[in-house]
């Protein structure tokens, strides 16, 4: 039954709901991308089972790491903003740490992201984590070929660790296309709002783009373990990446729905005799919309 002109615009407004703001694609190496109102539909499914997910690893006291590794500009940080949009922020949350301070350089190499790891009912998503080693710290020259070497051997067994203690490792790499990573870097380059996004660094993995490429072969080669191993995202259409990320994440961790019942609404608390204090005692911020 066709629907009408009002039915439409309310479907429009929920499922506009689900992404307050989608990102427009263009077309880029893979072709035009999924239209706006399929995206928003497949990732509103995807965000009640996510939402039910966390609610089991509240329940069970399980331990999630997913780890978020790849290109720059392949969609990291685009794929846990959407992933963290309807989850609670108190039981998920994100870890991006910054370059290491002079002090924890001197420090066991993995001791600064021991203290982000997840507690009981927890999720830790790391945006980047201690694969730096193995990538921009090995290929821009900022660890020694010893500390390289020890990395590649200590990594399986820190992360074997980790599991034995509880902690489920999900590790995901991003890759993209040359020319598509050429695409997003030019529209950072034009855009004011995403020029942060570009930074010295991400400038050097276009001139070294073998040696990054060499560098992902030889930690895939050492760290692609069976108790934590590396699943590669097609990072060329976003949408698609977003959407295949988080069926595969859903797939990999067991849960049931323990959707809470119902809410209930109570009444407002009756005034009885409450009298508000004049509006021009309060500094309001300008209305300028």
């Amino acid at each position: 039954m066709t629907k009408s002109k009002s039915d439409r615009a309310k479907q429009d407004v929920q499922l506009a709901e689900v992404w307050p703001d989608p990102p427009i694609e263009t077309e880029g190496a893979v072709g035009p991308t999924i239209s706006a109102k399929a995206y928003r539909k497949a990732l509103a499914g995807q965000q009640v089972e996510l939402v039910k997910l966390q609610e089991w690893v509240k329940a069970t006291g399980l331990k999630i790491v997913i780890l978020f590794e790849g290109r720059d500009a392949a969609g990291k940080g685009g794929a846990i903003k959407t992933l963290m949009l309807s989850l609670n922020p108190r039981h998920a949350r994100v870890v991006a740490l910054p370059a290491p301070t002079e002090r924890e350089r001197t420090q066991w190499y993995f001791q600064r992201y021991v203290a982000h790891l997840p507690a009981a009912g927890e999720m830790v998503f790391l945006d980047r984590s201690w694969y730096n080693r193995a990538g921009v710290e090995r290929v821009m020259g900022f660890c020694t070929d010893e500390e390289y070497d020890e990395f590649q051997r200590s990594c399986p067994e820190f992360e074997r660790m980790l599991v034995r203690s509880g902690i489920t490792i999900i590790k995901y790499w991003f890759s993209v296309s040359d020319a598509e990573q050429e695409r997003r870097f030019r529209d950072r380059i034009d855009d004011p709002r995403k020029r942060w996004k570009l930074s010295p660094m991400d400038l050097q993995s276009r001139s070294r783009w073998v040696e990054y490429s060499k560098a992902k072969d030889e930690m895939f080669a050492h760290t692609d373990i069976k108790q934590a191993p590396w699943h590669v995202v097609n990072g060329d259409d976003k949408k698609r990446a977003r959407l295949n990320l988080i069926r595969h994440l859903l797939s990999l961790i067991p849960y049931q729905d323990l959707t809470p019942e119902p809410i209930v609404l109570p009444p407002r608390q009756r005034d009885d005799g409450y009298v508000r204090p004049p509006i021009g005692d309060q500094t309001i911020i300008p209305e300028h919309y």
